[in-house]
């Protein structure tokens, strides 16, 4: 018996279809501890993530409920269900398992896991969110430092921008209809691999930022991978909202970025294809100027009659999500650690105003 590790990631479903995805692996480094090791026990641990080795070609069976489907692990380990699915279930999250029990030259493999996926509810809004300086501090435009930071900082000393998971944790509670925490679907959709999956599963956990579904970049296997982490072409993160919007043609978007690599770009792209499926794109300003580019960027996409923020500070963007509608109930409502402002203070803008940059 040879053996293999089963890797899932957080999957999503509609009222028509279901869709989960990970990689078999010969063994994944285990135990939540190694993402709070410091010093050279951590580097290792980054490095031992990039140097995961893959199999490929192994049968993958799914099962959810009575449901059971097959597939075929790709070249690189990866597999993906995207199955019909119209079970009666309530919104929110529910379990599914994947299991591997086959046989490859002789070589007989088995592993068996759980993950999470989740099915919105009606009155939903889709966050669509970057990572890397949008809610994560990354220095993605200084490479060396970046890869730093990557291997000397632990889950525990990294640390989000000001005020950005409060941002997060309000639009949790958006809704276009009622209030109801954590109704609302959250991607985190990053130019980051996929052997990042746990470290930024467990940063978001400890920083008390929405649970998310996670879309990043091909996994890699070895040190040469590990040194251009994050980079090449962001065509990918295109492709992944385009098919996650389509996914959810009856859902209205968020999306949030940072102005450090291509965001305004794509996030313009997006609009102009699905101008009536976003409600609001939000951009971080990453240095001290704000750049022309980005301006004229958000004034494309305000153009399409879609509400924009270009800000320095989360705090901006929290004022600028009250004021125009974004969460839909009162401050009365929301738990006071999510609102810049005390509750009596706030006075909302009239009209339906598209400033922000």
């Amino acid at each position: 018996m040879k053996r293999c590790d089963l890797k899932l990631y957080r999957g999503y479903a509609n009222k028509n279809e279901l869709v989960v995805f990970g990689h078999v692996v010969k063994k994944y480094p285990s135990g939540d501890r190694k993402y709070t090791r410091t010093g050279f026990r951590y580097a290792r641990t980054i490095i031992a993530l990039f140097s995961v080795k893959t199999i490929s070609s192994l049968k993958v069976t799914l099962r959810v409920g009575d449901i059971t489907a097959e597939t075929v692990a790709e070249e690189d380990g990866y597999f993906r269900f995207q199955i019909p699915f119209q079970e009666p279930m309530p919104s929110g999250w529910h379990s599914y398992e994947v299991y591997v029990d086959d046989e490859i030259d002789g070589k007989k493999y088995q592993a068996s896991a759980q993950e999470e996926f989740f099915l919105p509810f009606k009155s939903s809004y889709g966050i669509i969110s970057d990572i890397d300086d949008t809610f994560l501090v990354s220095h993605s435009r200084r490479s060396f430092r970046k890869l730093f930071v990557l291997l000397a900082k632990n889950v525990q000393a990294r640390k989000p921008f000001a005020d950005v998971v409060k941002h997060y944790q309000l639009l949790s509670f958006a809704s276009r209809t009622h209030p109801h925490k954590d109704s609302n679907i959250f991607f985190y959709v990053s130019s980051s691999e996929w052997n990042l999956y746990d470290m930024i599963v467990r940063f978001a956990e400890l920083n008390g930022l929405p649970k998310a579904v996670l879309k990043l970049k091909k996994i890699k296997s070895g040190l040469d991978d590990f040194v251009m982490t994050g980079s090449g072409s962001h065509d990918h993160k295109l492709r992944k909202i385009h098919n996650i919007l389509k996914f959810y043609p009856e859902l209205q978007f968020i999306l949030l970025g940072d102005d450090s690599q291509k965001d305004p770009d794509i996030y313009e792209e997006v609009c102009r294809e699905f101008p009536k499926n976003i409600r609001a794109v939000y951009i971080r300003q990453t240095r001290k100027r704000s750049k022309p580019q980005t301006t004229q960027h958000m004034l494309t996409i305000q153009a399409l009659g879609i509400d924009t923020c270009y800000f320095a500070h989360s705090n901006k963007a929290i004022i600028h999500s009250l004021e125009h509608g974004i969460v839909f109930q009162s401050p009365a409502e929301l738990p006071e650690e999510v609102l810049p402002v005390a509750p009596e203070e706030y006075k909302p803008v009239s009209g339906s105003g598209k400033t922000g940059i």
